[in-house]
């Protein structure tokens, strides 16, 4: 069904206490779509490109960054710097945002102002060809209203009309794999020196990262039961450890990396509630879980990945390296030491 934007404004409105992306999601529109019906009441459409959008984030002093998919929310809060453009991927180096941005992605984007409990709340926010938030970049109480605002004017772009239309979602790629081409996975793997390899040597082989991963067999991967994630959170809060949390969509990654201290279940979800850093990860989503460990020059690189039931990666977590490794003793020690699943992963 098509709304118009006063109708969808109205919704929203009766609504008042859900979240934009919940509303979206209710009547099965982008949520593009709804803050776009908004323009000129709070909401400017703005230049989309990350060069644009990063530029102006290096001016608005500490914020809040947000990445998420379908099952997992990622937030760091930081100061946006050391931005590295690219025509392929873009990349924003700090110590606190850590990003890595797939400019195709980025189609639509707004500020926007919008009056809360506690005063406005200003924000930017980026969008895919189907709708879907690929980031978004939230003022603080001790952000720069004014460069936020200059912002805003300069990015400004010519089209402020409510309305919105946007692509049909891509469906998540199911798992691929190549059985005929199982042995040489087997022996390149042996051969990579770097992690960012796996992919260009799947896609060569015609698979996907699921697909390699139920195919490729030990010693390079085993698989673990949903609680995994859970598990392992619980262990890197009691031991201390420092890990990489990566979380995405198309359009963006984030990354956090340090300790995890707090975590505090709520239904169905975990959420890690620490100073800087929040993850809130539906844990019920999870259907797969994988431990996979890839050689580097810098020793192997071990991590935690879980997908959904449509083979959608929802995070992945790795060890920080110490002393120019790419994996401390102590993570590769604590996954090693997590249970394995008992019943085959079907193909």
């Amino acid at each position: 069904m098509a709304y118009t934007p006063l109708e969808l404004r109205q919704y929203e409105d009766d609504h008042s206490k859900m979240r934009t992306r919940n509303i979206a999601e209710s009547l099965r529109v982008g949520e593009a779509t709804l803050i776009a019906a908004r323009c000129g009441e709070g909401v400017v459409r703005i230049v989309s490109h990350p060069d644009a959008i990063m530029g102006a984030a290096m001016t608005l002093g500490p914020v809040m960054a947000l990445t998420r998919n379908e099952s997992c929310v990622h937030e760091k809060i930081g100061v946006y710097e050391n931005y590295h453009p690219g025509d392929h991927a873009a990349m924003i180096l700090t110590a606190d945002i850590d990003l890595r941005l797939f400019p195709s992605h980025w189609l639509h984007a707004f500020t926007v102002e919008k009056q809360t409990e506690r005063g406005v709340q200003r924000s930017l926010q980026v969008f895919d060809a189907a709708g879907d938030a690929v980031h978004k970049i939230f003022l603080r109480d001790d952000s720069d209203v004014a460069a936020f605002e200059a912002a805003r004017d300069r990015l400004r772009h010519e089209d402020q009309s409510q309305s919105l239309f946007t692509d049909p979602r891509q469906p998540t790629e199911t798992p691929k794999e190549n059985p005929a081409k199982l042995d040489i996975l087997r022996s390149e793997w042996t051969r990579m020196t770097d992690t960012h390899q796996f992919l260009r040597l799947t896609s060569k082989l015609r698979m996907n990262r699921l697909g390699a991963y139920r195919s490729v067999g030990a010693p390079f991967v085993r698989a673990l039961p949903s609680v995994a994630v859970t598990q392992m959170l619980e262990r890197v809060r009691d031991t201390g450890i420092e890990i990489m949390v990566f979380t995405g969509n198309r359009g963006c990654i984030q990354i956090h990396s340090g300790p995890v201290h707090t975590l505090s279940p709520m239904g169905p979800w975990q959420n890690v509630i620490d100073p800087g850093f929040n993850l809130h990860l539906r844990a019920d989503h999870i259907a797969e879980v994988w431990a996979v460990d890839k050689p580097t020059q810098r020793g192997p690189a071990v991590s935690i990945e879980a997908f959904d039931k449509d083979g959608g990666l929802i995070l992945q977590v790795f060890g920080v390296g110490k002393e120019g490794r790419d994996c401390s003793a102590a993570w590769g020690d604590l996954v090693a030491g997590l249970d394995g699943l008992r019943a085959p992963v079907p193909s």
